[in-house]
Order: C-alpha cells, then structure tokens, then sequence
C-alpha cells in the first residue's frame, strides 16, 4: 500500500496494435484509397485515449485492463438506491483483525505501509518512531498513537448502502480490507472524528489538494464493493467532481 497522496491524473495512452505484414501490393491499395473521408479503421484498432469522446475503458464494476474511467463516468456506474439504516451496529464489522497470522492487526499493517519513515516494529507489532503525511489534512504526524485509521466509506455508511445483507464474514473483510490502498487511510484522529459517518456531501477534507483523490477514493471504494448511493449523494458527487476534470478512477472488485 503505497502514502496517500494526490494521485496523478490522466489516462496512458493506448497504443495502436500492429498491423500485420503485408504485400505490397496491398500497400499500393490502401494508398490509393487513403483519400476517401469515409475510410474505416481497422476493426481491431483501439482507440485512442486522447479522444475527447471517447471514455477509458473499463467494464461495468471493474477496470479489468487497468485505463480507468473518469470520475463523472465512475459515479454513474454506481448503483442508485435508497439507503437503509435500520439495525446498524458497529460491531456488525469486526476489526481490527490480523488476517494473515504476522502479528499485526490491520491498523498496524495500514501505518506499516502508509509511513513516510518507516516505523520500528516491537513485540506485538507496537510502533515506535515512523513518520506519516496525512493526506486529509497536508499534516505531518511523527506519533502513530495520533492516528486514526478511516475507513474511506464509513461503516455506517456501507451498511446503508447494501452491507445490512452481508454476510458477517463480508462485512469483515470490508471493515479490513488491505486489498485496496484506497480502503483504508491513516489519517489525524482530529480529521478522521470531524468526518465520522458523513458522505461528500457533508464532509470534504480541509486540504484542498485532498479533494479531487477524495472523490476518487469515495467512488472506487464504493464500485469495490458494490455499494449504492442514493439521489442525494450521487448529485452532490457529481457537483463536487465538476473540478476534478482529470480524475480517473481505478479500482478493482472485492473478492
């Protein structure tokens, strides 16, 4: 998992395939024929990632070959559907757990991977020393115990939007997930707390640089999952984005 950072944007582009050996004889066809305004590419010609209409491919919950879609795009593809609170427990999401049996719960393994300076690692995984940038806020933390670890989409919030019929187990691995570095952020607890179990529309980091991968950590944590948004939420998502005109968004889905 890599430091939280404002993600460059844009989209690589996409090369052509190669066109396959020909004959000169068809070479001398296709110069004669070059002049038409009708000609057609190639039917397995990709294309290119320039092109103002044409949006990075992606197919629908997952960006299988990596191009990512732009934010705007990337909200639309986010089911709508009314939110349910109902019977919402935090202890519905079981965390902090140590997943692959090293010791380190998943609050440690989030400050393990997000340190700026690495931290020294004590008997239970206890932390000492270490550096973090908590992206929220441009804040440099030297003292691990002033972290919280946010999860990018509130508990509260993925329960409203489809984990109330999860399994337990899903909503385990929700509440752990280190497959995604967009999952799971070391933040100030001062920002983390400010924000508690608000969407976009009512809490945006305080950094303005934060903003825009905001967005994109929001979007892509909630295609991860599957996770609706209602009316409300994905109008104020597609007004905050307005900016963002070269976000893209990448992601992959949960297991």
């Amino acid at each position: 998992m890599s430091v939280h950072q404002p993600r460059p944007a844009g989209v690589i582009p996409v090369d052509l395939r190669r066109l396959g050996s020909l004959s000169a004889a068809l070479l001398t066809a296709i110069a004669l024929t070059a002049c038409s305004a009708d000609m057609v590419e190639a039917d397995d010609s990709k294309p290119s990632a320039s092109s103002s209409t044409t949006n990075p491919s992606g197919a629908p919950g997952g960006t299988p070959d990596g191009a990512g879609l732009r934010l705007a795009d990337a909200i639309k593809q986010i089911p709508v559907a009314e939110e349910k609170r109902t019977g919402y427990e935090r202890d519905s999401f079981k965390h902090w757990v140590d997943e692959d049996g090293d010791g380190c719960q998943t609050r440690q393994e989030v400050l393990i991977a997000e340190a700026v300076t690495a931290p020294e690692q004590g008997p239970r995984c206890s932390l000492t020393g270490g550096s973090w940038l908590s992206y929220y806020d441009e804040v440099e933390v030297t003292d691990a115990r002033k972290l919280d670890i946010d999860h990018m989409v509130p508990l509260a919030e993925a329960w409203d939007s489809g984990a109330h019929s999860w399994t337990p187990e899903r909503r385990e691995a929700y509440a752990n997930d280190l497959g995604s570095e967009r999952s799971l952020v070391a933040v100030t607890a001062k920002t983390n707390r400010s924000k508690a179990d608000r969407g976009p529309d009512a809490y945006m980091p305080p950094a303005e640089s934060a903003r825009c991968p905001y967005l994109e950590d929001w979007v892509a944590t909630k295609l991860r999952w599957g996770l609706s948004a209602d009316d409300a939420e994905q109008t104020a998502l597609l007004e905050l984005a307005a900016p963002c005109e070269d976000s893209v968004v990448e992601y992959e889905v949960a297991p």
